[in-house]
């Protein structure tokens, strides 16, 4: 699964919008003052993580070595 599969799958299991943001395929504005996120890696190359959002401070949670585990994780966080 890559982040378009992702933003159709949580579309289709309802999960509404301001509950997250995957990098540039979902970004949803104006910003909510929470949310869990999917995004590349800052620290290491290749690598992808998800994390939460809260208070204007975004928390990784887990990294991963590919999108597509990425994704899983955070489907599994929010369906």
């Amino acid at each position: 699964m890559d982040r378009h599969e992702l933003r159709a799958a949580l579309s289709a299991a309802g999960v509404p919008d301001d509950y997250y943001r995957i990098e540039g395929v979902h970004e949803p504005a104006p910003t909510p003052p929470d949310f869990l996120y999917l995004a590349r890696s800052q620290d290491e190359q290749g690598a992808w993580e998800t994390g939460v959002y809260e208070r204007g401070v975004y928390e990784t949670v887990t990294r991963h070595a590919s999108e597509s585990e990425a994704c899983a994780q955070l489907l599994r966080l929010l369906a």
